[in-house]
């Protein structure tokens, strides 16, 4: 099976879902930025810091390319920037079946209002910085995405089969 690749953007449950996938599909799970925490022995926020979100958007790269390295059957979930990146969004496509978790500005905010760890969110209007963001990234997104998987007012269980039955769908097409 190929890789399933998790995009979307912080706070859009990409992390829990790849985990819950990763027990449903018996598949690895990889986080990219966990990947780049663990090589870096330091957290993004002091990678931010200390040599800029630029620095660390060279980091998502090489970890992807890295990535294409090894065989395939993982899922792998990736930092909220990472598909910004023109050469990362192919990368991603040559990686796996990509999809994109897609949420409300008011969810979001929701579930990182009181995540200190998230440099993007440190200033005085996070839920309005969230908004632009999107507005910036979903274009993005989307065509960074083999398939936009709705995330808000639904619960795992629901999200987890769409995936599902979208990969048994590209598998089917593949054996015709």
């Amino acid at each position: 099976m190929d890789n399933v690749i998790l995009i979307g953007f912080m706070g859009s449950g990409k992390t829990t879902v790849g985990l819950r996938l990763s027990y449903r599909l018996r598949m690895p799970v990889i986080d990219t930025d966990k990947e780049i925490e663990k090589e870096q022995k330091r957290t993004i926020s002091e990678i931010f810091a200390q040599e800029g979100e630029a620095r660390f958007r060279d980091m998502e790269t090489d970890c992807l390319k890295r990535l294409l390295d090894n065989p395939g059957g993982r899922i792998i979930s990736v930092g909220g920037g990472l598909p910004l990146r023109e050469e990362n969004r192919a990368l991603l496509h040559r990686l796996g079946q990509v999809f994109y978790l897609k949420a409300e500005a008011g969810t979001i905010y929701e579930r990182v209002k009181h995540d200190t760890t998230r440099p993007l969110l440190q200033c005085d209007d996070p839920l309005g910085r969230i908004r632009d963001m999107l507005a910036d990234r979903d274009g993005i997104y989307r065509q960074a995405a083999d398939r936009v998987i709705e995330v808000d007012d639904r619960d795992f269980g629901q999200i987890l089969d769409e995936i599902a039955d979208s990969l048994a769908e590209a598998e089917k097409r593949r054996e015709l």
